[in-house]
């Protein structure tokens, strides 16, 4: 299949949305079709078919056709929320539709949809503040959450490979609401499944740390690098022979600088260890 990009303004990748992965997919299958270079209309059809989504993302064709199916259902009702400064006055919130049409063809699979002329600034004839990644690269999570924090990541990568957002921030971002109140179950639904997801279906590997305000967390800290860069630290050449290998059942015998040289970029001593005990 070709090698589809995802373009989007900073402004859509840190807007306040939600979406289902299947809504998600044929979403960034359009989005991967709008000409940068062309005029902004609202009256192109795009379309995407669920063999594409199946053959893509690893699915099978069922799951596709339903999955297509019920995004085909949704997507109409679903919205962006940005906030932006209308003639640099007060600051406010603008809310608008992803989509204005939505055809569905069930005998062929497919699903036409016209994007709204309020999103189609954030989508086509970008210049500078944009964010842009191949549509492989999330083409294979499992999880939505996962897609989002991805996209997060490949635009922090202009300010560098560490960042630090509000707990409260990240909530609205992925319009979670009232669902998940308590960090520990924030955690175990949203943030470890989507850096799980990033980490083995992206080219980036990231991790995360949290701090308190008080008693409170109040943020959360991503640390992330390309695979390729973390991969250097464990470059063959400077593997370790069976006779140097690492007895990770007892971690008090690690030197640090043993750690330091496997661990990857951010990852906490504990991780490093459980992480090489799996590999090595």
């Amino acid at each position: 299949m070709p090698n589809l990009r995802v373009c989007k303004s900073n402004a859509l990748v840190e807007a306040a949305y939600r979406l289902t992965l299947g809504e998600h997919r044929v979403i960034l299958a359009c989005i991967a079709q709008v000409r940068r270079d062309a005029p902004i209309s609202d009256q192109i059809l795009y379309e995407v078919r669920a063999l594409e989504i199946a053959e893509r993302s690893g699915i099978a064709r069922q799951t596709a056709y339903e999955e297509l199916e019920k995004a085909a259902q949704t997507l109409f009702e679903r919205y962006v929320s940005v906030p932006y400064s209308p003639d640099g006055g007060s600051p406010a919130k603008r809310k608008f539709r992803w989509v204005q049409l939505v055809d569905y063809v069930p005998s062929d699979g497919l699903v036409r949809l016209q994007f709204t002329t309020a999103i189609l600034p954030y989508l086509a004839d970008l210049s500078e503040r944009y964010t842009i990644y191949s549509i492989a690269d999330v083409a294979k999570m499992t999880s939505a959450y996962g897609v989002r924090l991805y996209e997060l990541l490949v635009q922090w990568r202009g300010v560098g490979y560490q960042r630090e957002v509000e707990l409260d921030w990240l909530r609205q971002v992925f319009q979670l609401e009232d669902r998940y109140p308590s960090i520990k179950d924030l955690k175990k639904w949203v943030i470890e499944p989507a850096v799980e997801q990033v980490n083995e279906h992206s080219p980036l590997h990231v991790t995360w740390d949290q701090r308190k305000t008080g008693r409170k967390v109040s943020h959360l800290i991503f640390t992330f690098a390309p695979k390729e860069a973390a991969k250097t630290n464990v470059s063959t050449k400077h593997k370790a022979t069976p006779k140097q290998a690492l007895d990770l059942e007892q971690p008090r015998t690690l030197s640090e600088a043993e750690l330091s040289r496997l661990a990857y970029p951010g990852e906490s001593r504990e991780a490093a260890l459980r992480r090489l005990n799996a590999v090595l």
